[in-house]
């Protein structure tokens, strides 16, 4: 048996989203593997202004593709992104909000926990089992 993927925080990685079913693999988490060459390990909250800024940089992610399984997305919708996608829009001050609890690890190759921190939208009350 495979080891179960890890977040940002060291634990096991959580759910990111059915509905829309997200992900690379489609199993509605931020897993990943040899076949996703872009590192969809970011798991957003978009927001009407990050699909915005990603569709003028090219990454239509509002239009239904059917033939790939993908609705189109709406602000507040749950979407595993390209990490380096996620942290374009976080230096273009455009970053969508982060469930850190989702987002794979592998996400801190490419974009600083503390990154990711600023936007988290699933901070507990208790901050320090962040610690």
């Amino acid at each position: 048996m495979t080891e179960p993927e890890r977040n940002v925080l060291g634990g096991e990685l959580q759910p990111c989203g059915t509905e829309p079913l997200t992900g690379f693999y489609r199993d509605g988490t931020c897993s990943t593997g040899p076949d996703d060459l872009g590192s969809h390990t970011v798991c957003t909250v978009v927001s009407q202004e990050f699909l915005a800024l990603q569709q003028e940089l090219g990454n239509d992610l509002t239009t239904p593709r059917p033939e790939f399984g993908f609705p189109g997305l709406r602000p507040g919708d749950r979407w595993c992104v390209v990490a380096a996608r996620w942290l374009q829009a976080y230096r273009a001050g455009a970053a969508a909000g982060v469930v850190l609890a989702a987002t794979n690890a592998r996400a801190l190759d490419v974009v600083p926990l503390a990154a990711l921190r600023q936007h988290a939208v699933d901070v507990p009350d208790d901050v320090s089992s962040l610690e």
